[in-house]
């Protein structure tokens, strides 16, 4: 299996593993891979691009998606291999999916158990 393939399998089960209140609220969302982060973004795994659900105000209508995009290359150099690989795709999923829903860095940090 491939790496877009593996993450895109991670990320279904990820989707399918989120509470029904939550999935339910998860909309207008595109899931991205790029190979490399580009604009000086630096070494990211992962990216959330968009306005925070509950910072949304009843104006916010016809608006683009808002995008998690993966950055493979730079996961691929922390996990090299297939099962770390699937491991931290999930994590970085489960990170930026929690920016969408308002959850901050130290809030992301306790709730999954990530070092810092």
């Amino acid at each position: 299996m491939g790496e877009r393939e593996i993450i895109a399998s991670v990320l279904q089960e990820v989707l399918d593993a989120l509470p029904p209140p939550l999935r339910e609220r998860l909309e207008n969302v595109e899931f991205v891979v790029r190979d490399e982060a580009e604009g000086g973004l630096g070494f990211v795994l992962g990216l959330y691009q968009g306005v925070p659900l509950p910072k949304r105000g009843l104006g916010y209508t016809f608006v683009l998606p808002d995008q998690i995009v993966l950055y493979l290359k730079n996961i691929r150099r922390i996990a090299p291999q297939e099962e770390e690989f699937r491991r931290k795709v999930r994590e970085v999923l489960l990170h930026e999916i929690g920016h969408y829903f308002g959850f901050g860095e130290e809030d992301l940090q306790r709730l999954l158990g990530e070092g810092g």
